[in-house]
């Protein structure tokens, strides 16, 4: 539920935009919103990448962050609202004045705002239009994807709510832009599957596509990236494609990945939506089939093998060796 502290740290006019959104804010600083995902899997059966590649019910998924303001870049690619797009300022790196919401508050609140928006399901259910044990299914998420927005590692206590979470019986995906390395090191508690989000392969062009607020962060995802080895979970290397920006590198993108060999690799297309309009054209947006040959580029020069794609989510998976990807669910 939306904590009346918001307001007084936050633009109100942020907060309203936010709002219009439709994103469920929770406390001080944390959010939930309905992935498009969800929605089609509800009425049309229809599944996202996740679902068809790891088992992911798409219906029982919780798409949150704990960390709705604050992010230590400002990516051209990114839907989120950041300060330069509606004239405000607020400090994204610094922590909430009153301090960090509890995890448990988070943890929480998280599940009443996935109920709440789920709310709005229930005159479809009594039409017939959605199958009552599948909307029943939904209101009790498996998944929690912390992957919506801002800089999840900026949450001192990421670790806590990974765990709760999955006290609470749901599989964990952690998607993070690899700047804090202590923070994923030392997180306490491991999610189920952790993403490293990557849409820069050398230093000039991080600073050109993430813009970060602090040009000493390249080394910080090299550093992240050399960690993925050691962790004991699943690790994903997600590369955002741009269009006519980043798809031309597929030698530079290829040497990271033999160096730090991650289980996975994903190459994802930017999708034109949200703030990112104002920043990128359509053009950026490539189609599947640009996202598959750029997929067989970085093939050809790691010796991963195409084991997965999604037309729908313009995405490709790819694999060290011949296997099957996991399934959590």
């Amino acid at each position: 539920m939306l904590d009346d502290s918001i307001m007084a740290f936050y633009p109100q006019e942020l907060h309203l935009r936010l709002k219009k959104q439709k994103y469920q804010l929770v406390g001080t600083h944390s959010a939930v919103k309905k992935c498009n995902w969800l929605h089609q899997s509800l009425l049309y059966n229809r599944v996202c990448y996740k679902e068809k590649f790891f088992g992911i019910n798409s219906h029982r998924c919780l798409q949150m962050s704990p960390t709705l303001f604050h992010c230590n870049f400002h990516c051209l690619h990114c839907w989120r609202i950041m300060p330069e797009d509606i004239g405000l300022a607020w400090d994204e790196l610094s922590p909430p004045k009153q301090g960090w919401d509890p995890p448990e508050k988070v943890f929480k609140e998280s599940f009443e705002a996935q109920r709440k928006i789920l709310s709005g399901y229930k005159s479809l259910v009594l039409k017939g239009k959605i199958s009552s044990s599948k909307y029943a299914e939904a209101l009790n998420p498996t998944q929690v994807a912390i992957s919506l927005t801002g800089e999840p590692t900026l949450y001192p206590f990421l670790g806590d709510l990974i765990e709760l979470y999955k006290k609470a019986g749901c599989t964990v995906f952690l998607v993070t832009n690899g700047t804090l390395p202590n923070a994923i090191s030392s997180l306490s508690s491991l999610p189920t599957q952790l993403y490293i989000s990557l849409t820069a392969y050398d230093y000039e062009s991080f600073i050109k596509l993430n813009r970060p607020l602090s040009k000493n962060l390249w080394e910080s995802i090299l550093k992240s990236l050399e960690i993925l080895k050691s962790l004991e979970c699943p690790t994903v290397l997600r590369i955002t494609s741009i269009k006519g920006l980043n798809m031309n590198a597929p030698d530079a993108f290829a040497k990271i990945i033999n160096k730090y060999e991650p289980l996975y690799v994903e190459t994802k297309a930017y999708m034109h939506i949200g703030y990112s309009m104002y920043r990128l054209k359509r053009e950026n947006m490539p189609s599947h089939d640009d996202i598959k040959i750029f997929a067989k580029l970085i093939a050809e020069r790691t010796g991963y093998n195409i084991i997965g794609e999604s037309k729908a989510s313009r995405v490709i998976l790819l694999s060290k060796k011949l296997i099957s990807p996991k399934k959590f669910n």
